[in-house]
């Protein structure tokens, strides 16, 4: 059997900083650009930069 599932990944190709942004938006098959401004809109209200570092260190390079 083999491994099907989808994986989540910093995205190596399409990075402005470590890739977090880039990786969500293959992962969801959306554009990363929307991620971006999701994120940065998320830093405005507060827990953005902490969440953002966080997931830096947490989700693996592929």
């Amino acid at each position: 059997m083999g491994d099907n599932q989808k994986r989540l990944y910093r995205s190596e190709t399409d990075k402005m900083l470590c890739g977090v942004c880039g990786g969500i938006g293959e992962y969801f098959e959306i554009d990363p650009t929307i991620v971006r401004l999701l994120w940065v809109l998320l830093t405005c209200s507060g827990p953005g930069i902490i969440a953002y570092i966080i997931a830096a260190v947490i989700i693996p390079r592929r």
